[in-house]
Formats: C-alpha cells, sequence, structure tokens
C-alpha cells in the first residue's frame, strides 16, 4: 500500500486481494493503519472484521470502551447501529415510496402535471436507490455472513452501473423540479412553453439516459467481484485501475458532478427563486395597500408560498443528507491524488452512507407535512382497507 506498517502478529493483504480474516485480535502501542488511503492512528484497538456478528461488535464497544479511541468509539457503535437502521428503514422506503408514487400519479394532490411528473420520477428513483443501495449493497455488507455467496457471483461492474446511474438520476431530477419552479416563478414568458407536461417527459428521459451514458465507465473501472467492504469502492479493483490516474481523474469528476455541481445549482436557483418571491410580495403588498387601503387575502401570493416551502424543504432535505458524503468522497479522491494535509476519520464514511440513504425515505414525509390534499389521499388509503372490513361485515 505504499507505506510500512507496523503490527504485532497482523497478517495484511493487499487492495487488489480478498481481506478477510475472523477474530483479529490486534494489541500494538501507537501503530499506523492505512485502509483505502486513510490513516487510522490508534493505540491498544482491538480491531474487529466485517465478518464478526452483531454480538462480538456489540461485546468488544461494551468491554473496551475506555480503551477505545473516540473516532474508533463512534465508529463501532455506527456499525451496531447499522444492524437495526438498514433493515428499519428497508422495510420504511420500501412501503412509503410506493405509496407516494401511486398517489402522485392519480393527480389528485392540487399539484399541475408537470410537478407531478417530477414528483413521480424523484419517488421512483428513490425506490430504485433503496433496492440498488441499501437492499443489495449495504445489507449484505453488515450481514456478511449471510451473504458470502455473493462472491461467487460475478455481477457486481454492472450492479454499480444500475447503482449509480439511479443515484444520478435521483439527484438530478431535485435540479430538474428546482429549475422547474424556478422558471414557473422567476421566468413568466417562459412558464408556458417549459412548464408543460411535455416538457418534464422530455427532461426526465433525457437525465435518465445521460445519467445512463455517464457511468459506463464503472463497468471497465470495476472487477465483476464484489468486496463486501463497507467503502466507497463496493467491488474489486485491480492494482492497475487503482493507482491510475486516468481513473482517479475520471472518478474525481464523477463526484463533481454528482452531487458538486447540482449542489451549487440548487443553492443558486432557490436563492434567485427566494429573492424574486419576495420583492415580487412587497410589490403586491404596495399596490394593494395602496387601492383598497387595508390588506386582502392574495390566492396568487399563498400559491407562491406554498410553492416555495416545498421546494426549499425538498432543495434543503437533499442538501443536509448529502453534504457530508459529498465531502468524504471529494477528500477521499484528493487523498490519493497526494494531498494529504487533512484527514477525516473513517466513522464519517459510515455516517455519510447512513444519511444518504436516508434521503431516499423522507420526500414522502416532507409532502405530508406541506401539502394538505396529499395527506387527505395517505388517509384515504390506509383507511381503505378498514373501511372494506366493515363494509364486508356490515
Amino acid at each position: 500500500m505504499d507505506q510500512n506498517l507496523r503490527t504485532i502478529d497482523w497478517n495484511v493483504t493487499t487492495m487488489g486481494q480478498n481481506m478477510r480474516t475472523t477474530d483479529w485480535n490486534v494489541t500494538t502501542m501507537d501503530w499506523n493503519v492505512t485502509t483505502m488511503g486513510q490513516n487510522l492512528r490508534t493505540t491498544d484497538w482491538n480491531v474487529t472484521t466485517m465478518g464478526r456478528s452483531f454480538i462480538w461488535e456489540f461485546d468488544d464497544l461494551s468491554a473496551n470502551y475506555d480503551r477505545f479511541p473516540l473516532d474508533y468509539r463512534i465508529y463501532l457503535a455506527l456499525k451496531i447501529m447499522q444492524h437495526i437502521y438498514y433493515p428499519i428503514l428497508v422495510i420504511i422506503s420500501v412501503p412509503v415510496n410506493l405509496l407516494t408514487i401511486g398517489i402522485l400519479s392519480r393527480g389528485k394532490c392540487g399539484l399541475s402535471k408537470c410537478v407531478t411528473r417530477y414528483l413521480v420520477a424523484m419517488s421512483a428513483a428513490d425506490l430504485l436507490v433503496v433496492i440498488l443501495d441499501l437492499i443489495f449493497r449495504h445489507i449484505p455488507i453488515v450481514y456478511y455472513e449471510q451473504f458470502r455467496f455473493l462472491w461467487y457471483i460475478p455481477v457486481c461492474n454492472i450492479h454499480a452501473v444500475l447503482l449509480y446511474t439511479v443515484t444520478d438520476c435521483s439527484v438530478w431530477f431535485t435540479v430538474t423540479f428546482t429549475f422547474d419552479r424556478f422558471v414557473a416563478i422567476c421566468c413568466q414568458n417562459l412558464k408556458s412553453k417549459y412548464c408543460s407536461q411535455k416538457t418534464s417527459a422530455v427532461v426526465v428521459g433525457t437525465v435518465s439516459v445521460l445519467s445512463c451514458l455517464k457511468n459506463i465507465f464503472w463497468y471497465f473501472m470495476f472487477t465483476g467481484r464484489y468486496w463486501l467492504m463497507n467503502e466507497p469502492w463496493f467491488c474489486l479493483v485491480t492494482e492497475d485501475v487503482q493507482y491510475s490516474r486516468v481513473w482517479t481523474t475520471i472518478e474525481f469528476l464523477h463526484n463533481i458532478l454528482t452531487p458538486a455541481v447540482p449542489f451549487v445549482l440548487i443553492l443558486l436557483l432557490n436563492a434567485l427563486t427566494v429573492r424574486h418571491i419576495l420583492v415580487s410580495s412587497r410589490g403586491r403588498r404596495r399596490l394593494q395597500a395602496h387601492s383598497s387601503g387595508e390588506s386582502h387575502r392574495d390566492p396568487e401570493m399563498e400559491s407562491r408560498r406554498k410553492s416555495i416551502i416545498l421546494l426549499l424543504v425538498i432543495s434543503g432535505n437533499f442538501m443536509l443528507l448529502w453534504a457530508l458524503l459529498m465531502v468524504y468522497m471529494i477528500w477521499r479522491r484528493m487523498y490519493w491524488m497526494g494531498y494529504r494535509s487533512v484527514f477525516l476519520p473513517q466513522f464519517l464514511l459510515e455516517l455519510s452512507f447512513m444519511l444518504q440513504l436516508l434521503s431516499c425515505s423522507t420526500n414522502t414525509a416532507i409532502y405530508a407535512v406541506t401539502q394538505t390534499q396529499f395527506r387527505e389521499q395517505v388517509k384515504n388509503v390506509l383507511k381503505y382497507p378498514f373501511n372494506t372490513i366493515v363494509k364486508l361485515i356490515q
């Protein structure tokens, strides 16, 4: 790994090999471990491999809590939480996204058809992320013993292409939705042409195709074998790829395009939209006060207020839950390129994955909080089975 590892009785395999051992018991003083290009400085750690169970990890943390450094305590606590957190997230996310797609597709939530199409596309992309990322990637890593058979199914590079494609779609659908609301609120001359059902269909289709083309390179970068380690690379790579400046640059650009560029675009569009609404609101209030001498309820401003609340909450939720992963991924690639003045602990990667996956199930809650008619539709769906049972009994 380009560095000397000072350890006692420890077998270290290179990045291109299977990094699998059980029941490691390492006791050293001031030893440097390099894993995926990170320096983990620790004192007197017991290292728990991915093959150990939830109970063993919990015993390690409880029995050796005072001996572990703070960053390793947090890391191990997050690993323990994932055994419960990820299954619960699956149980919630899949039906919630299906429910959202079904309700929005009926078109009875008081939203325009183009807005509905964007929101349905976002929910569908989130559902696919839950399936491809949470169920087929992170669950097998956490429950490693039950998913060892994946080593013998050489489809990891295909999985990577599909996963990163739907992830890009989820991110860029948020951007296109933000741009659509910007045009609808700030560009009245373009509103009738751009904010239409046909245009939204073209935009969603174009984003999907471009996302697929953009992520084909993962097929050639990764091998077909799963790594089953909780790292940004979840497939094995060859040493030529690992140390290649070309592949490093391509992956770095990938992380810049998703989600760094969407962050900037969303911030810019939201700032312009809010500024326009504030300016127009002050102007309309002055006109109303001048014409009638008293303030009246303005339906147009009420509609704009609801639109901006929905826009800001969805955009803010995306940025908040994606920010940590974006910073970590960019830092990681900068680290591999030789910029090593800053060190980020491993537990930040675990936390960033947990937050990013949470973003796939929060939009439904956002719609329920901000949209009255959506709440009513959810209530009707939930009441339907009970109403049917009551009718049958009667």
